[in-house]
């Protein structure tokens, strides 16, 4: 998994690294907003790398935790679901809106390969000061340049330049009208 080459996913310690993380998750979720802090310890233990002002609202959830890299001032919106079978990097300043999904793993595409649990992750990097609206997906090999904007509920399966508006499925480059853009 982490050469990016293919596995499977119904290993036992993967099972157990998944089961760590569900703890960490199930601590961050249920704990009261005065002692979660902006991430519970719990959760910022497990992570990759966290900045100390990075912020995850509740209700979360990863897949394993220990691949997703935080930068300065990020912030995850209730709801958001990052499958993290391969490395999640968020830069600072980044925004993801309410029920963004980030997925790395893809499921192989010939049925008996599938059926016996194989698949292969692909990491995800999205620069500084993106702003990716709610209901967004973004798929396993993407890169968001930074300052980028992604429309709620677009589908990203190819990367996004830096400074560029995409939105729709597949997710489109659009012009930007707004002032300052």
């Amino acid at each position: 998994m982490a050469a990016g080459e293919w596995y499977r996913c119904q290993d036992d310690e993967l099972a157990n690294m998944r089961m760590a993380a569900s703890r960490a998750v199930f601590t961050h979720n249920s704990t009261p907003p005065d002692q979660r802090e902006n991430i519970s310890p719990a959760l910022r233990a497990l992570m990759g790398s966290v900045a100390p002002d990075a912020r995850i609202e509740v209700p979360f959830h990863c897949a394993y935790g220990c691949h997703i890299h935080l930068g300065a001032a990020v912030f995850l919106n209730a709801g958001c679901v990052l499958l993290d079978s391969a490395e999640i990097r968020i830069g600072a300043g980044t925004m993801l809106g309410p029920h963004v999904q980030i997925y790395c793993p893809q499921h192989h595409t010939d049925p008996a390969l599938r059926k016996a649990g194989l698949e292969i992750a692909r990491p995800v990097h999205i620069g500084e000061n993106v702003w990716v609206g709610g209901g967004a997906i973004i798929l396993g090999g993407v890169t968001v340049g930074d300052h980028a904007i992604i429309g709620a509920g677009a589908v990203v399966t190819r990367d996004v330049p830096a400074n560029a508006t995409v939105v729709g499925n597949p997710a489109r480059p659009i012009h930007r009208d707004m002032p300052g853009a």
